[in-house]
């Protein structure tokens, strides 16, 4: 193993050796699909702009874009928990809020009608609405408390039920704002506003290019 790692950290520096300037080559980034929404488009901004620069992004869970950065299959990552993997390092670049929503004709929320509307779920569902419903009702324990609504793994689809009367849900507000049915949903004002913290992650053992730690800084100032 120690040796496949050796000959991997060789290929890597041949590869930095032969072609390391900050707007030619690839660098592979992934990120939960919330903060993708606006973090992609503004990085194709950037590829439109600098030609030779190329950008793969991923859409993916915080568990996944750690094991790729282990494996040196991506450059940057975004997550929104620490593992602490000491493969990795993390620098905290921004908070996102975390909203309640529902059909526009929800008006006002309390603990019995989220247990009438049930809750439509999706990947990180279970993280989200217990950071936030925690901390604003007394009541809540886990999302088993609501009858099961739907679920969705696509984040663009994921308010597409509330927007037509099914369910709620708990969301980043990025991705709540890039729903293309504004005035189909309405976004609940909690007493105890939840932010999410989101980290840039890399393996530490890999060598940083310069069009790595351009993009890095592209993305820490867009998020700034």
């Amino acid at each position: 193993q120690h040796g496949s790692e050796l000959l991997q950290d060789t290929e890597e520096l041949a590869s930095v050796v032969k072609q390391d300037e900050a707007f030619i080559g690839t660098v592979s980034v992934a990120s939960p699909g919330s903060i993708g929404l606006k973090l992609y488009l503004h990085l194709l901004d950037i590829q439109q702009e600098q030609s030779k620069l190329i950008i793969d992004y991923a859409f993916a869970p915080t568990v996944q874009i750690e094991n790729d950065l282990c494996d040196r299959k991506i450059d940057i990552g975004l997550v929104t928990e620490l593992t602490k993997n000491n493969k990795l390092q993390y620098k905290k670049v921004a908070l996102e809020p975390l909203v309640l929503v529902t059909h526009k004709s929800i008006k006002s929320i309390n603990w019995k009608t989220l247990i009438t509307l049930g809750f439509i779920e999706h990947p990180d569902a279970a993280h989200h609405a217990s950071l936030l419903l925690s901390k604003n009702f007394d009541e809540f324990e886990h999302i088993a408390q609501f009858k099961h609504q739907g679920f969705s793994n696509q984040i663009s689809l994921i308010l597409e039920p509330i927007s037509r009367g099914i369910g709620f849900t708990v969301l980043p507000l990025h991705a709540v704002n890039a729903f293309h049915k504004q005035d189909s949903i309405n976004i609940h004002s909690l007493d105890n506003p939840v932010n999410e913290t989101l980290y840039l992650c890399s393996n530490r053992h890999s060598y940083e290019t310069q069009r790595t730690q351009y993009v890095r800084a592209i993305i820490t100032e867009f998020l700034n």
